[in-house]
C-alpha cells in the first residue's frame, strides 16, 4: 500500500491553501491583494532552502514511520500521564453509589488500594494508547495523502475539510482496532475488584473465559465514541493552525522559528480540544489534545522532517476565478 502512494505524493497540494466557498471571486481577489504580494517569492525560498535540511521526502515510508512513532510517543505518555483520573471516572460510571465524585472516588480508591491503586491498568493503557496513537497520526497522515491525490489539486483545496475529516476517520477505524484488546484489559482491571492485578493476569484469563472475542466485543462502542471525536479533533486543528497563521501570527510560517511554530501547533490543540464546552473538559481534554498536538509535531521538527505550512491556492484555480491574468 505504501509502495503505491509514494510515487503520487510528490504531486500532493497540501502546499496550497484552503478555499472558502461562500465567499465570491471579488472578496476573493481582495483577500489575495492583501495576503500575497511579497510574502509569495519569501515563502517560495524559504521552503526551497528547508527542502534541504530535511531528513526524508514528504509521503515516504520513512515519513510515515516516524510520524508513527510520533504519535505512540503522543497518545502513550499523554493517557499513561492521566491513568489515575481515568480509574477514577471508570469507577463512578460503573458504581456511582460507592464513588459518588471525581474527589470522593480519589478518596475511597486510595484508602482501599493506597497511593499505588491509582496507577492499576497503567500497563494496558500504555500499550493500548501507544498502539491507537500509531495508528491514529499515522494512517492519518496516509490517507490524507491518498484522498488528496485521488481528488485532485483543485478539489483537495475546495474539499479540504471533507477531507481532514475522511482521513481522520479512515485512521481511528484502525486506530481503535489496535486499541480494543488493551482497552478491554485495563477496564476489567480497573473496575473489576479481585478480577486481576496486572496485565499478564488479566489476559490469560479473559481468553480463558471468552477467547479472543473478548478483546474485541467492545470495538463497536469504540468506533461509536473515538471516530466522531477524533474527525472533529484533527479537522478542527487544522483549520486552526491555518486560521491562526492568516489572521493572528504576524509573519508567514516559513520566517517563524521552530519554537514560535510549535506554540503556534500547541494553542491550535488546545483550541481543536475544547470544541464540546463543559468547563471540565475544557481544561482535561483541551490540555490533552494540546499536549497530544503538541508532542507530534516537535517529534516531526527533532528528525526533520517536510512540514508542509499552511496551504495556498492552486494557480490554475485563482485563474479560474479571475484572481490572476
Amino acid at each position: 500500500m505504501f509502495s503505491s502512494i509514494a510515487p503520487l505524493v510528490r504531486l500532493n497540494p497540501f502546499h496550497a491553501p484552503h478555499l472558502q466557498l461562500h465567499q465570491s471571486p471579488a472578496d476573493l481577489r481582495k483577500r489575495l491583494i492583501e495576503s500575497e504580494e511579497p510574502s509569495c517569492t519569501r515563502r517560495s525560498l524559504a521552503a526551497a532552502s528547508a527542502e534541504e535540511e530535511y531528513s526524508c521526502e514528504y509521503g515516504s515510508l520513512k515519513f510515515y514511520a516516524i510520524c508513527g512513532f510520533g504519535g505512540i510517543l503522543s497518545c502513550g505518555l499523554t493517557h499513561t500521564a492521566l491513568v489515575p483520573l481515568d480509574l477514577v471516572k471508570c469507577r463512578i460510571q460503573v458504581d456511582p453509589q460507592k464513588y459518588k465524585s471525581i474527589f470522593s472516588g480519589f478518596s475511597v480508591t486510595i484508602k482501599e488500594d493506597g497511593v499505588r491503586g491509582l496507577a492499576k491498568g497503567w500497563a494496558p493503557t500504555c500499550i493500548g494508547y501507544s498502539m491507537q496513537g500509531l495508528c491514529k497520526f499515522g494512517f492519518y497522515e496516509v490517507f490524507k495523502v491518498l484522498y488528496s491525490n485521488l481528488l485532485g489539486e483543485e478539489n483537495t483545496y475546495l474539499w479540504r475539510t471533507s477531507l481532514y475529516l475522511a482521513a481522520s476517520a479512515s485512521a481511528e477505524f484502525f486506530a481503535d482496532i489496535a486499541l480494543a484488546p488493551m482497552e478491554a484489559a485495563k477496564v476489567r482491571i480497573q473496575t473489576q475488584p479481585g478480577y486481576a492485578n496486572t496485565l499478564r493476569q488479566a489476559v490469560p484469563k479473559m481468553f480463558s473465559e471468552e477467547g479472543v472475542w473478548a478483546f474485541y466485543k467492545g470495538v463497536a462502542p469504540l468506533w461509536m465514541r473515538q471516530i466522531p471525536y477524533t474527525m472533529m479533533k484533527f479537522a478542527c486543528f487544522e483549520r486552526t493552525v491555518e486560521a491562526l497563521y492568516r489572521y493572528v501570527v504576524p509573519k508567514p510560517r516559513s520566517e517563524c522559528s521552530k519554537p514560535e511554530q510549535l506554540v503556534v501547533t500547541f494553542i491550535a490543540g488546545y483550541i481543536a480540544g475544547v470544541w464540546k464546552g463543559l468547563f471540565a473538559r475544557i481544561i482535561m481534554i483541551g490540555t490533552l489534545t494540546a499536549l497530544q498536538w503538541f508532542i507530534y509535531d516537535s517529534v516531526k521538527v527533532y528528525f526533520r522532517l517536510p512540514r508542509p505550512p499552511p496551504p495556498e491556492m492552486p494557480e490554475s484555480l485563482k485563474k479560474k476565478l479571475g484572481l490572476t491574468e
